[in-house]
């Protein structure tokens, strides 16, 4: 991949989708293929992890819970580093780079330091996981607005960056990512700023990989039913409406893990 003239690499910040080959755009593909350098975490899947150059130095920079094989500043500085040196970088992450990806941060790293950068989109699992069940973020019948957020926030600490009285007001889908921990709490909060306790729940174990499973329940009884079954990340939670038109039995594309 050519470098611009001044000797200075360039940086690509790839989001690979939701799981698999078949959810990579063709971009995505072709800077892949032609790249330097590759720093990558988990979340992309080892069907997407497999296919990685072999010419490529491929760096592992993957958080796995509490462990971190790199630290965010860390990853940044490899970034630059390789940049600096005349590589194509590609920074490798599952769904959308700019979706809860960090692909924001990183983009004003480089910027500052005047490493040239692309940023390549990816499907977010935000959207395409619901789908993959018939669940779609919005329906005119149900839902005429999507709100997506982190859940990696505790919803009852003191200044919470999220408005949870606002959420709980509003009538359109609420789609968390990261929210398994606090799955319980949240559904307390909404419920305590007045959301109905009968609104319906979906939460989306490991879309797109065989062992994807959902749990259905409703804000009053999703913590428990998802304490029951032993519910874990990452998984896709979303809450309204549109949770109604989950079928079981959605034909879906599974990838291997």
């Amino acid at each position: 991949m050519n470098s611009p003239g001044n000797g200075i690499g360039k940086v690509f910040l790839v989001g690979s989708g939701p799981g698999g080959l078949g959810m990579m755009t063709i971009r995505a593909r072709e800077v892949i293929d032609a790249a330097d350098v590759i720093l990558y975490d988990q979340l992309p899947g080892d069907e997407v992890l497999a296919s990685l150059p072999s010419h490529a130095l491929c760096i592992d920079v993957g958080k796995y819970g509490s462990h971190h094989t790199k630290e965010q500043d860390e990853i940044e500085n490899l970034m630059v580093t390789h940049a600096n040196r005349g590589k194509a970088v590609v920074r490798l992450k599952g769904g959308d780079p700019f979706v809860f990806g960090r692909g924001g941060e990183e983009l004003e790293t480089l910027r500052k330091h005047g490493i040239p950068v692309e940023v390549v989109p990816g499907i977010t699992s935000a959207i395409a996981v619901p789908a993959s069940v018939g669940i779609p973020v919005t329906h005119r019948a149900y839902a005429s607005q999507v709100t997506f957020l982190t859940g990696n926030e505790d919803p009852t600490k003191e200044e919470s960056a999220i408005d949870w009285e606002w959420l709980a007001r509003s009538p359109g889908t609420i789609v968390i990512l990261m929210g398994v921990k606090n799955l319980a709490k949240i559904a307390d909060t909404l419920v305590a700023y007045g959301k109905r306790s009968e609104t319906r729940v979906a939460v989306i174990e490991q879309g797109f990989r065989p062992d994807q499973r959902e749990t259905i329940g409703t804000l009053a009884d999703i913590g428990a039913k998802a304490d029951e079954r032993g519910v874990r990340p990452p998984a896709i939670i979303v809450i309204g409406g549109v949770v109604s038109l989950y079928d079981p039995h959605a034909e879906r594309m599974v990838h291997g893990s």
